[in-house]
């Protein structure tokens, strides 16, 4: 794992347990590969790939981008679950999960992916305990709708899930750490009292100058709150929050 601008939390005094909730994004952080992506390239008509272009221009919302490409669909439930059988999680993942478990940390899922993907998924690898916040998957083949049944009016990233939202209710019971990879975290990530990234959101905080931690694999998350937790001797700088 390289090395990145680390934080750390500045609610516990040093040498005290911390009260940790760990956010993860699911596609491209969780899973390998997106989950929504393989579904759209294996069953959507090829219009979702504009909507696609139109969302990074910035003349779309994810939400608005989400619905669009859902809409494209034209695959079973069985279809669906072809796909995402095959869809590989991280190594590290289960074992962080209850490595955090047997220590009192909360890990939830907050995605602007499709509930019903990820559920499917988490299931099959027998996670499916953990609390999901996703959009929600409506209808039946041939007519697939996306729902946003926990949107925020006004969200930042005019996403169909607001992690912000997420993250602020995750505060109230202890100091949030978040694990992402992608352009829908960016908002969030400067929410969280630990950042964890990889991808595009690690380039986006070396770019703003956004402290981070780095990581490869659950693996490496696993190690750095280790650290935090006082699970063996420390590896990762101590630098504290910045300051606004």
């Amino acid at each position: 794992m390289t090395e990145g601008r680390a934080v750390a939390p500045d609610r516990a005094p040093r040498g005290k347990r911390l009260v940790m909730r760990v956010i993860c994004d699911f596609d491209g952080t969780i899973t390998r590969r997106d989950s929504t992506d393989l579904v759209l390239e294996a069953l959507a008509e090829p219009e979702w790939r504009a909507l696609q272009a139109e969302w990074e221009a910035g003349r779309l919302s994810g939400a608005e981008c989400m619905r669009g490409q859902v809409e494209q669909i034209r695959g079973s439930a069985a279809d669906l679950d072809a796909v995402l059988d095959g869809v590989e999680l991280d190594p590290g993942f289960a074992d962080f999960v209850a490595w955090a478990e047997a220590r009192g940390i909360g890990v939830s899922v907050v995605s602007n992916g499709v509930d019903y993907f990820i559920d499917r998924i988490l299931s099959r690898h027998g996670l499916q305990r953990l609390p999901v916040l996703a959009n929600r998957l409506a209808g039946e083949a041939g007519a697939w709708r996306l729902e946003h049944p926990t949107g925020a009016s006004g969200c930042a990233n005019g996403s169909g899930v607001c992690k912000c939202a997420a993250a602020a209710a995750a505060a109230e019971h202890g100091t949030v750490i978040f694990v992402g990879d992608g352009r829908s975290d960016f908002c969030v990530a400067g929410r969280a009292e630990v950042l964890i990234a990889k991808g595009a959101l690690a380039a986006n905080a070396e770019a703003t100058g956004a402290p981070y931690l780095p990581f490869e694999s659950f693996r490496d998350v696993q190690r750095t709150l280790g650290v935090l937790v006082g699970d063996r001797p420390s590896v990762v700088p101590d630098i504290v929050k910045a300051e606004p």
